[in-house]
Formats: structure tokens, sequence, C-alpha cells
């Protein structure tokens, strides 16, 4: 477990009450000042969001391993990497190029190797997805004459190509199990849907625009899509049957995420992101510099998100740790906190001096709105904090 936030302490003293206004659960983005400038084009992430890889446009790809606090070269060549994506626990990874050379590249370790799909300049891969563990992975390209999706049910080792339409497919998602899948093409009135894994698809009509981006949830119910065009956002809560739209800011979308709820949402455009709390219905401007944003992605829980900017930006957004209150009798210490501020774990230690924090494992339960554990009160300082897990 990989702490990556700096907690707020609390000391408690015996006999004595203490009381603090409790602060609200929120998000700010913050500039990964250790990310080269390079120009980034497409970012993934673990589930737990500590992990994450993204790749350059022209140049290769890079790693954190703590929620893009700091980033490593792997030992990518120097390719035009379009897309990226990566398996739950950030160890399985697959990327693909375009123009010259095009092809899908594997990482299940430290090096990167070039698997078995079609390779050339005509294929142009733009896309693609992985399930939950890694091992089901989905890639489209997007420029004729060649414009296939590609499947894969061994990690990439091979491939099979699909009987989808020769389409200029430009963005592809998958369930965590890889069974439901979704492909967006560039300039139509259709999106398609695969029930099996990509063996059988299904025509899904949308208006027509300029798709750029598709999302899904977990289990592959909600889905959301993005069009470059009319800055139109489209999303479906029936698999891909019927697709709604509602009222967003004309933006040339160019990326969308969502957690694994569907709930949680993430729209990137080249100088704008916005959020959305409720499935996609409203959405809310961050408050972001005007860069040429080129990819977002999420946590499964939706609490951390990280954008990419093709002019040279890493920003991240990670929840902030709610504000710990407590109030203490002679024999117990009520400890309280939002119920709203999800991830964090409640830990102790008897001075500031040491390092030996350790869980408190007290049952946590809710009580009007708060998050509460009883710890016991003893003769001596203690100090409290919530750190996110």
């Amino acid at each position: 477990m990989k702490f990556i936030k700096i907690p707020i302490f609390i000391a408690a003293v015996f006999g004595c009450l203490f009381a603090f206004k409790t602060l609200a659960f929120a998000q700010t983005w913050t500039a990964a000042t250790n990310a080269p400038n390079k120009e980034w084009w497409s970012v993934a992430s673990s589930a737990d969001g500590t992990r994450l890889v993204s790749v350059v446009y022209g140049g290769g790809i890079y790693t954190s391993t703590n929620s893009g606090a700091n980033w490593s070269s792997n030992s990518a060549p120097t390719k035009n990497w379009y897309s990226v994506a990566s398996s739950a626990d950030g160890t399985k990874l697959a990327a693909v190029t375009y123009g010259s050379g095009a092809g899908i590249w594997t990482n299940s370790g430290v090096t990167w190797a070039l698997s078995s799909a079609p390779t050339g300049t005509f294929q142009n891969y733009i896309s693609i997805a992985s399930s939950a563990d890694g091992t089901k992975l989905i890639a489209a390209g997007a420029n004729s004459p060649i414009r296939h999706i590609y499947t894969s049910t061994d990690s990439g080792a091979t491939w099979t190509t699909t009987v989808a339409p020769s389409l200029s497919w430009y963005s592809v998602a998958s369930s965590s199990d890889g069974t439901k899948l979704v492909a967006l093409a560039w300039q139509t009135n259709a999106v398609y849907t695969s029930a099996d894994s990509g063996t059988t698809w299904v025509s899904n009509t949308i208006p027509n625009d300029m798709w750029y981006s598709v999302a899904s949830s977990g289990d592959g119910t909600k889905l959301l899509a993005i069009a470059q065009q009319s800055g139109l956002i489209c999303i479906s809560t029936n698999s891909g049957a019927t697709w709604s739209s509602n009222s967003v800011p004309n933006q040339t979308w160019r990326s969308v995420a969502s957690s694994l709820d569907g709930s949680k949402l993430v729209a990137a455009g080249p100088s704008a992101i916005y959020t959305s709390t409720d499935s996609g219905h409203t959405w809310i401007s961050n408050n972001v510099p005007n860069y040429y944003w080129s990819s977002a992605t999420s946590s499964a829980d939706g609490s951390r998100l990280v954008a990419v900017a093709a002019t040279g930006q890493i920003y991240t957004a990670q929840p902030t740790p709610p504000l710990l209150t407590l109030a203490n009798s002679e024999t117990i210490i009520v400890l309280s906190w939002p119920a709203t501020a999800t991830g964090f774990q409640l830990q102790q230690n008897f001075s500031l001096i040491t390092t030996d924090w350790t869980t408190i494992t007290n049952l946590v339960f809710i009580t009007n709105g708060l998050n509460q554990a009883i710890d016991s009160a003893t003769n001596s300082q203690k100090f409290y904090r919530l750190i996110s897990q």
C-alpha cells in the first residue's frame, strides 16, 4: 500500500475536548513538476490511481508508480505513440503507434515488445483498450485502406481481425471483463458494440458527428462518447442501444474517462477539462491552465484524475484529505470525518517525531453523514491522521 497524500494531524490529550469545523471533500489540479516536457498524447491509470503510463507522440513511453509525482522513461523506442492502456494493477500495458511502422506493443514487465498484430503504415493504429486483468485487448485503426478492429485474448500474444465494418475507428473501450466492447468511428451516425468480446458487432444509432473518444463503465452498461466538431457529449445507460445528449460548452473534445461505476467522468479538450459526478447529466468546468489537453484518465473510484497535454504538461487531481475531528471523555475518543470522503485510512501515533503510524482497526460506522470510529482514551498524548490508501 502506497500513501500519497499529506495527512491531517490532530492531537488528543486525556481530559481535553477538541472541536473542529468539518471541511468539504474536494479535488485540486496540480502540475506534475517532475514530469519531462514532452508531446504527451495518451495516458492510462491503474485502478487505484498510483501506477500511470503516458506515451509521447514522436518520443517514448514514461511510467509513474506514485500517482504522477515522478516519471521514469521506459525502454520503448521512439515512435509516434498514439494510445496506451493498462491493466487494473498497472503491471500489464499495451500501446499503439501511428504512421511509419505502425503496430501494437505490449509490456508485462520492464520491456516493450512488438506484438504479432499486423504492422505497417497503412495500419495507423489510433486506440487501444484493456480488460481489468490485462488479458483481453482491443485495438483499432482509422485510415484507409486498412481500417480494422483487432482483439486479443492472451495479453497481445496473438490477434484476431474482427468482422466489424471498415470505418475510421477513432476510439475503443472495454468492460472490466473484456466481454462488452464499444467502438467509435469518425464522422458517422453509428456506434458499434459487442457483447461477446468482439466476435459479433451491433450498429447503434447516434447523431452524425466527428466522434473522437469513448469510455465505458466497468460493467459496460454506461457509455460516454464525445465529438470534436460540435462539442457534443452523448451518454448511454444500456450498453449503447440508445444515446442521449446534454448541454455542455462547445469544446473540441479529445479524451474522456470514466470511473468503474460510470458515475464520475472527466472530459478533456485543447483548452479545458470538465468533470461530472452524475454519470454525465451535468458538467463542471475545472480550473486548469489553457493547455492542449490531449488525454485524461481516472482511477476506478473516480477520485484520482490525470490529464496530459500535447504542449508538454501533466496535471493530476487527487482527493484533498478531509479534516478529522474528535471529541473525548475520560474513557473514549470519538473520531469523525465526512462519509463522502472515501478511500482514506485512519491511523494513530504517540509521537510526531517517529514514523510509527499504525492503522486503527476499530469498526467505522456512519452517523449523520459522518464516518466515526471510537478509540480508547489514554493518559498520554496521541495523534491521529487520515491518509489516502
